[in-house]
């Protein structure tokens, strides 16, 4: 047995060591193969179209940029001002919305493919648009910086559809935040419409109560003979009102009369109504209010974007050396059938 497992070593050791000398005969072809590998490697990399990538990096705005967004929101105004953080999520949700993504692929990607690529599937178009055009959340070390990446054949097009992007949700999301402030300050002015409305009508009827109570004061002044306020000292304000105006009769049935007269050829209540003005003029600020869309943004672009000038695909040394590899192991695996089919023959 012992015999037997020592032949055996002994014939292990031989055949390693045959395969070891054929691959030094045959060192030449191995090398062959490994120039052959990288030469292929070498057509494909210099060959292969080159692919660009341009980066556009956004953040939020400033307080200044959205400052006109809260023009008139005040909590007097029971309308709460919008912070920064506000205006960047509508932004940012924009900037990852599939609607965008659609709208981009379908207004500015298909058109710029060749008419016989546009023509296949859409699906497989949309997927070849999604590895051309990512959004990139922030990592925690870069808080709220969002990332737009681009990557065509065409360094001048990447740039401009990084940059189109990017500007195509701002203006979005502004539309969207004009949008809601309309709504609001319409809803804001058709609340103090009816304050106006109810305030209005509150007059009146104070005004008509008014006329009844002086009224009431007239008869009891002309029954007892009264034209004129009695020659004693007593308060004016007594007078006009007294006990739940019990003595408004005392100012004489001649003022009276003059006073009833007066307050029926009013035309309006208006200028008797308390805190109608103040309505007014906040019933038509929220009525005539607009935001300027230029005066605001719902982002800003962090540092410029330049023009890509080397391609981060393909990487051609990469390349030629997974060539080199790929021709080195191709060698050799020919080496071993032939020293395999040699042997066999041998045999």
């Amino acid at each position: 047995m012992q015999g037997d497992s020592r032949e055996e070593s002994s014939m292990g050791d031989f055949d390693f060591q045959r395969f070891v000398r054929a691959v030094l005969r045959q060192k030449f072809m191995i090398l062959a193969f490994a120039v052959l590998g990288a030469v292929a490697a070498a057509s494909y990399a210099f060959v292969a179209t080159p692919i660009y990538e341009s980066k556009a990096f956004v953040i939020p705005p400033t307080q200044n940029e959205i400052a006109n967004f809260n023009y008139g929101r005040t909590r007097d105004a029971e309308l709460t001002p919008y912070s920064i953080k506000d205006v960047y999520d509508i932004y940012t949700r924009r900037l990852q919305s599939e609607s965008l993504r659609r709208d981009f692929f379908y207004k500015v990607y298909l058109p710029s493919l060749p008419e016989k690529k546009s023509k296949s599937s859409q699906d497989v178009l949309y997927a070849d648009f999604s590895q051309v055009l990512r959004v990139v959340p922030p990592l925690k070390e870069t808080g709220d910086r969002y990332v737009v990446i681009v990557q065509t054949s065409n360094p001048e097009q990447a740039t401009k559809w990084a940059a189109a992007y990017i500007a195509q949700a701002g203006e979005l999301a502004k539309k969207e935040m004009i949008r809601n402030l309309s709504i609001e300050s319409e809803v804001r002015a058709r609340n103090l419409e009816q304050q106006i409305v109810t305030t209005r009508e509150a007059s009146r009827v104070a005004r008509e109560d008014s006329i009844v109570r002086l009224a009431e004061a007239l008869r009891i002044a002309e029954s007892i003979g009264l034209e004129k306020p009695p020659a004693i000292t007593v308060s004016q304000s007594v007078i006009a009102g007294g006990e739940s105006g019990q003595l408004t009769y005392m100012r004489g049935s001649i003022a009276l009369k003059a006073e009833i007269k007066n307050i029926q050829a009013r035309t309006s209540d208006d200028p008797f109504t308390d805190h109608l003005r103040e309505l007014q003029g906040k019933y038509n600020f929220f009525k005539g209010l607009k935001t300027d869309a230029t005066a605001v943004s719902t982002y800003r672009q962090d540092g410029d974007l330049e023009l890509p000038d080397t391609p981060i695909k393909p990487n051609k040394a990469l390349i030629i050396v997974l060539g080199i590899i790929f021709g080195f192991i191709l060698g050799l695996a020919v080496v071993l059938l032939r020293g395999f089919f040699t042997a066999k023959s041998e045999d």
